[in-house]
């Protein structure tokens, strides 16, 4: 058998604060997503410059560095529009006109069950 390309849709999960990361990381990769991850919105655009693959940005609102979630969502649609974008946050509420059509949003706490969802609907899996 030769090496098959991978299809899954790739999910960048951008969240400063690690152990959220990490659970996010693990709740997409077990939903069958392939997972990259940035601490912030900068990281989060170096990734997306270096990799043409990326399906789906999950992120979280409040981050530190030069631009917050809804600054780096409104960033990726300018420069890359079919990605599609989720954010999430535990302390504002955000309404889905906050973000570039298309957007979503989770409050956290999140359960798997709510991200899969929404990840499988925007990306026509599961």
């Amino acid at each position: 058998m030769g090496l098959v390309e991978s299809k899954r849709p790739v999910v960048l999960i951008v969240e400063d604060e690690f152990l959220l990361r990490m659970d996010a990381v693990d709740m997409i990769g077990a939903a069958g997503f392939e997972v990259a991850e940035a601490a912030n919105a900068d990281q989060a655009i170096e990734i997306l410059e270096s990799r043409p693959d990326i399906t789906v940005i999950f992120t979280d609102i409040q981050m530190p560095g030069s631009m917050d979630g809804l600054k780096l969502a409104r960033a990726v649609r300018g420069r890359w529009p079919p990605i599609k974008i989720v954010a999430t946050s535990g302390h504002v509420g955000v309404r889905e006109t906050d973000l570039p059509d298309g957007g979503r949003f989770l409050a956290k706490p999140y359960s798997p069950m709510q991200v899969t969802g929404v990840l499988r609907e925007l990306t026509g899996g599961g």
